[in-house]
């Protein structure tokens, strides 16, 4: 009998010690919606400098970006020297950041917005033109602390192959240490599923691989996401990589889809294209309130893929208020399809009657809607709508 109730003491504190250390991790405060700003690498690469971030910032503020969510400028791979420096310090790139990362990140705060910076949890970042940080985690996140860091995303090349699950909680001890609060993004590429584990280690995790634009490795992406949707949630978001819209591989409709699959599915809106050249159509869809407030929305639901036949589908999920988005969506290439959901598909009761919201065209029907609903959508399109059960 004395041993058991030992046995029970032991696993009653494992219990509360491992409560204790998920509390701790998510003591940030961050991320209570999905993540919105920017970030360099799917337009420029390796080609950066102070100067293109400086301008970035500017251009996100006159642009009016930065009024409607997106406050995050976040430089990537390529930023530091090839080495540390003699106490084991990252540098800037002595060439394209003379000026040093703090002066980039006062000018950022300076504009009200948010500065991110990027390592890897290897010996080499990606590109293999700066160092990683690992063996380097509490030196790096104090460094990153003392410039006015607030956000972290921690890439997963040149490992010594031991587990993302091993590497990357190190570096959430050492942000935790840093005397910062900053966001921690983990790019592990979905390789030990992280949406099972990383609600203890970040505030988000790629899922996948990266993006392409195209439509094709959009839809990969969105798909591989939106089997680890009940793992979403506030302070804690799986990530798709991020936006291709305005970079020129995928047609309007197709950036629709892309913008609307995102928003529904509480990914993280991380621009990835040229905002200081930012085309009309581009602007009109990275900037359009209804779609962001999805993504924003307090509840902190992802949406999933609930009813497929073929190329058609429909997403649902729930929003604050008792409110339902549903995409509809059409991947094939061959001309406008008929896509149907019944109420129940989406989780209204069949006795209720709806009010729609058109969010692309801003338009409500002046007509409840009851049971179900037949819409025509174009091919590589979607049509976004948002009820509210009466």
């Amino acid at each position: 009998m004395e041993k058991k109730q030992r046995l029970r003491c032991v696993v009653l504190l494992v219990c509360i010690s491992a409560s204790w250390v998920r509390i701790e991790s998510l003591r940030n405060g961050l991320g209570l919606t999905p993540q919105m700003g920017w970030n360099s690498w799917n337009h420029f690469g390796c080609n950066i400098n102070e100067k293109l971030i400086r301008q970035t910032a500017d251009a996100l503020v006159s642009s009016g970006l930065a009024n409607v969510g997106y406050k995050y400028i976040n430089i990537d791979d390529c930023w530091a020297n090839y080495n540390r420096d003699q106490w084991g310090n990252l540098r800037a790139n002595d060439a394209t950041f003379p000026s040093g990362i703090k002066a980039l990140a006062d000018y950022v705060h300076s504009k009200g917005l948010k500065f991110g910076i990027y390592s890897s949890a290897g010996t080499r970042t990606c590109s293999g033109r700066m160092p990683g940080s690992l063996g380097y985690e509490k030196q790096d996140a104090k460094t990153f602390a003392s410039w006015g860091v607030d956000y972290l995303k921690y890439d997963n090349c040149n490992t010594d192959g031991s587990p993302e699950k091993q590497r990357f909680p190190v570096m959430t001890q050492a942000l935790r240490a840093s005397g910062r609060n900053i966001f921690y993004s983990m790019c592990e590429w979905g390789y030990q599923e992280p949406a099972k584990w990383g609600a203890e280690v970040g505030n988000s995790w790629r899922t996948t691989t990266d993006i392409k634009d195209t439509w094709s490795s959009m839809l990969f992406n969105i798909d591989i996401n939106d089997a680890y949707a009940k793992y979403a949630r506030p302070g804690g978001w799986n990530d798709p990589d991020m936006l291709e819209v305005g970079n020129g591989g995928m047609t309007y409709n197709e950036y629709v889809a892309h913008f609307s699959l995102w928003a529904i599915s509480k990914a993280p809106l991380i621009i990835g294209c040229d905002v200081i050249n930012l085309n009309k159509e581009a602007y009109g869809i990275l900037s359009n309130k209804e779609v962001i407030a999805i993504n924003q929305d307090s509840l902190g639901v992802q949406a999933n893929k609930v009813k497929k036949y073929g190329d058609l589908e429909v997403w649902a999920g729930p929003l604050s208020g008792g409110r339902k988005v549903v995409l509809l969506l059409n991947r094939g290439s061959e001309g406008t399809k008929l896509i149907t959901f019944n109420w129940a598909d989406v989780g209204i009761s069949p006795k209720s009657a709806a009010s729609l919201r058109d969010v692309w065209l801003h338009y409500t029907y002046k007509k409840t809607i009851r049971h179900k609903l037949t819409v025509r959508v174009a091919p590589h399109s979607c049509r976004l709508f948002v009820l509210q059960p009466l």
